[in-house]
C-alpha cells in the first residue's frame, strides 16, 4: 500500500476470514451422509473447500459435481440441514477478537461483506457476539451481484460514508481480492482460512498476504489512522 493512503475502515469476509464455520458446514455434510448410511468424514476434509460453498462441500462429501442432475435436490437438502445447525459451533479465529477490540479502541469502523445468503448469515452473526459491533453487514442478498463483483464492497463503503479507496478488505479466497481491487480498496489475503492452496495467495494481487490473525493486526496497524468513533 502506498504511504499516501489513509485507511479509515476495515471490512472482512465472514467464513474462513473472521469466523471458523467449518464444524457446522462439515457437520451438515456428515448428517447428509448419515441419512444415506455413510460414515462421517473427518471435518478437516471439508476445510479446504469450505469457502467454495455447497458445490465444494458436496463434492467432498459425495464426489458429486454441480452439473450432476441430482445435485440441486441434494444441495437443497444440505442447506436445509445447515440452517438447523449453523449456530452450533461458529467461532472467531484465534486473535480476531483482539483485532476487533484494537479497531474499536482506535475508533476505526469495521464491517462484514459476505456472499452468504441472508437466510444463513443473519442467524449465524447473531450467534457470534463480536458481530454486534460491526458498523455494516453486507450479505449475499444485499446487492444484485456477489463477489468477485465489487458491488457488495462498494455498498459497504457507501453505507459507512467512507470512500472505497480508504477501506481495506480482508479475505481468504481469490474472489475477495478480485472484488477489493475492482472496488479500488486495499486488499489483504489471509492464508489461515479455507484456501486450498495457501501458497496461491501470493499470486492474487493482494496488497498484503498474512499467515495469522496476529500478523493481520500488525499489517493493518501500519496502515490505520485513528478516526473519531462513529
Amino acid at each position: 500500500m502506498g504511504d499516501s493512503v489513509t485507511v479509515q475502515a476495515v471490512l472482512f469476509d465472514l467464513d474462513g476470514t473472521l469466523v471458523d464455520t467449518v464444524l457446522d458446514l462439515g457437520g451438515a455434510c456428515n448428517m447428509l451422509r448419515a441419512r444415506r448410511g455413510l460414515p462421517p468424514l473427518p471435518i478437516d476434509d471439508y476445510r479446504p473447500v469450505a469457502g467454495r460453498g455447497s458445490a465444494g462441500l458436496l463434492h467432498v462429501a459425495f464426489g458429486m459435481v454441480a452439473e450432476d442432475p441430482a445435485f440441486p435436490a441434494l444441495c437443497t437438502e444440505f442447506l436445509d440441514i445447515y440452517a438447523t445447525c449453523l449456530a452450533d459451533h461458529p467461532c472467531p479465529f484465534p486473535g480476531i477478537p483482539a483485532l476487533i477490540d484494537t479497531l474499536r479502541e482506535r475508533g476505526v469502523p469495521w464491517g462484514i461483506v459476505t456472499n452468504k445468503p441472508h437466510r444463513f448469515a443473519a442467524p449465524l452473526l447473531v450467534s457470534v457476539p463480536l458481530a454486534a459491533t460491526a458498523a455494516v453487514v453486507i450479505d449475499g442478498d444485499s446487492t444484485a451481484n456477489a463477489k468477485p463483483h465489487p458491488a457488495p464492497l462498494l455498498e459497504a463503503a457507501r453505507r459507512l460514508g467512507i470512500p472505497p479507496q480508504a477501506c481495506v478488505y480482508v479475505g481468504d479466497e481469490e474472489r475477495d481480492i478480485v472484488a477489493a481491487r475492482a472496488a479500488s480498496m486495499q486488499a489483504v489475503a489471509v492464508r489461515y482460512g479455507y484456501t486450498a492452496d495457501p501458497a496461491a495467495c501470493d499470486g492474487w494481487g493482494a496488497h498484503g498476504v498474512v499467515d495469522t490473525p496476529s500478523a493481520l493486526q500488525n499489517c493493518l496497524l501500519t496502515w490505520l489512522t485513528t478516526v473519531a468513533t462513529q
